[in-house]
């Protein structure tokens, strides 16, 4: 098994080592690994999920505009030179900036702005994002200028509309079927949309010729060769020939930042809030009482030892969570200081007075068989249900159970197939579990997922099955208030209320996995210096602002 390993790593080398020379004459070139495949599909259409090359959003087709979520969801303007929400947050303008071209040299303007909706809604298939359902009109109101009406007022409704990629009407209207469409030769907005060299193990994308920022771009060419797995992104990133990847790579100071300490660096940003969760409608009586008593919910927190979690099951990579308001480090921009001050000391591992509260509380052993009981006497006996094979949660939930255990409650681990777990998290019909929530731009879409009685019955993101009203009244407000200090009140707000009602234990946010080397490019993104998400994977714009931030080294 390691010959083999070894066989495979060497030939990537092999292939890495081969293929800098038909690039290297274009310039200053970039190779990155942001997809892991057997083999490249010419294929670079960007409605397509699965299909097409990861390099195709953000680089070949610019967004509108990039939100920072690492600042307070700070705008960066890219196609759009601003926008303006109407006062009662019915409709949204966006004004493009002035002389847009397609790389095939033909105008940008709003009339592509327009087609893009209606195509999207001519073939709901490509509308990844479920736009269209909030749009009453997408309107025209010069070249430069479009309006989207609303169905409902949406304060957020900016950063739905610019996931959206914006396509040439003049190239995609003669288009019979785009859902299928390859589109092997793009026109695209982007910084990189010359695609000069194209093979099933490597593929060149350079420089559009009539980029609007072309002054902001020092990088001439991407260069993406064929990575099939993490062990042969290690290989590649070991050796020092890729300059930007994203992958899971294990023991990283060793296998990696040691091959070259002065160029191989990493930071992981936040991403994934990974938490504890019980549900307040389990079939079973007993647990129903104590898990719908937030005392118990509180010593449950105190008694998890996220640390060990961390450095164990997690290698160290994910970032601790302590937020009893569910925010942690990712919306750290958004916490209220007021959280922290009031409610802090039970989002943190504290074995003795996670034991003192149940005391407290009046969850003792009242029959004498080792377990505590409820304060009725009524039995508890706590099923955390994990799905097999998810080894770090395995390991998660075994380190859990030893403080849990010590503390005096009855605790034991199932692991059924993930199909099971998941119908099991969206009827309620659960002990306890661990969760994962995916991260975004803004507090308000990890609340609504987790608590919408909407969703209850339909979502394994609203698994604690928790509701209040206030909360869902809150959160309607902050989708329809423009003033930034009157939202920031309002989250403030939910932001208590959940902390003190504690309906979810967090543990840590899951890393987004980003390696570089500064041997031949400077002006990445660090922990010193977080201007923004630097990872290069396609579910991250901002990886378009850290291409556009690096220069080469003088040679």
């Amino acid at each position: 098994m390691a010959r083999t390993s070894w066989i495979a790593a060497a030939s990537v080398l092999t292939l890495l080592a081969a293929a800098p020379a038909h690039a290297q004459d274009s310039g200053n070139v970039l190779t990155l690994s942001s997809e892991q495949t057997t083999t490249f599909v010419r294929n670079f259409n960007p409605f397509g999920q699965t299909s097409a090359r990861y390099t195709t959003l953000d680089f070949m087709y610019e967004p509108l505009v990039v939100f920072n979520r690492l600042n307070s969801n700070e705008p960066h303007f890219r196609l759009a030179e601003s926008f303006e929400l109407a006062d009662d947050l019915a409709s949204i303008t966006f004004t493009l900036r002035e002389g847009l071209m397609w790389s095939d040299g033909e105008p940008l303007t709003a009339d592509d702005i327009v087609f893009t909706y209606d195509y999207i809604k001519q073939f709901p298939a490509l509308d990844f994002i479920s736009v269209s359902a909030q749009l009453a009109s997408v309107e025209k109101i010069d070249d430069r200028t479009v309006r989207f009406n609303l169905n409902e007022p949406n304060s957020l409704i900016a950063n739905t509309i610019v996931g959206m990629p914006i396509v040439p009407e003049h190239i995609w209207a003669d288009i019979e079927d785009p859902v299928t469409f390859a589109n092997e030769n793009p026109v695209g907005s982007g910084p990189m949309t010359e695609i000069t060299r194209f093979t099933p193990q490597v593929y060149e994308q350079c420089a559009n010729p009539h980029y609007w920022d072309a002054d902001n771009l020092d990088v001439d060419c991407l260069r993406m060769p064929q990575l099939a797995d993490n062990p042969q992104v290690l290989a590649a990133l070991a050796d020092g020939t890729l300059d930007w990847a994203t992958s899971f790579i294990p023991d990283i100071d060793n296998t990696f930042v040691a091959k070259d300490p002065e160029h191989h660096k990493y930071w992981f940003t936040p991403s994934s809030l990974v938490s504890f969760q019980i549900s307040m409608t389990t079939p079973d009586e007993n647990n129903r009482k104590a898990f719908n008593d937030v005392d118990f919910r509180r010593a449950l927190s105190m008694l998890i030892d996220r640390q060990t979690i961390i450095d164990i099951a997690g290698y160290g990579y994910p970032l601790i969570n302590e937020d009893p308001a569910m925010l942690g480090e990712l919306y750290k921009s958004f916490a209220n200081p007021e959280v922290e001050a009031e409610f802090g000391q039970y989002g943190r591992f504290d074995l003795e007075a996670g034991m003192a509260l149940l005391d407290e509380a009046g969850y003792v052993d009242a029959d004498g068989d080792g377990f505590r009981d409820n304060p009725d006497g009524s039995p508890i006996a706590i099923d955390i249900m994990v799905p097999n094979g998810w080894t770090d949660w395995i390991d998660a939930v075994q380190i859990s159970m030893e403080s849990l255990t010590e503390a005096g409650l009855n605790v034991k681990m199932s692991t059924p197939e993930a199909a099971v777990w998941t119908s099991g998290l969206i009827s309620g019909e659960y002990s306890m579990t661990l969760n994962a929530l995916a991260s975004a731009a803004n507090p308000y879409f990890p609340y609504i997922r987790s608590f919408n009685p909407n969703d209850f019955g339909k979502s394994r993101f609203t698994a604690p099955h928790w509701e209040n009203e206030e909360v869902m009244d809150l959160l309607e407000q902050y989708t329809q208030i423009k003033d930034p200090a009157e939202a920031t009140e309002v989250m403030d707000q939910i932001q208590m209320i959940v902390a003190e009602a504690m309906p979810v234990i967090p543990v840590y946010n899951s890393p987004s996995f980003y390696q570089y080397n500064t041997s031949r490019f400077t002006g990445w993104a660090d922990a010193d210096n977080p201007k923004f998400s630097p990872v290069v994977s396609n579910a991250n714009p901002a990886r378009l602002l850290q291409l556009l931030d690096l220069e080469p080294v003088a040679q």
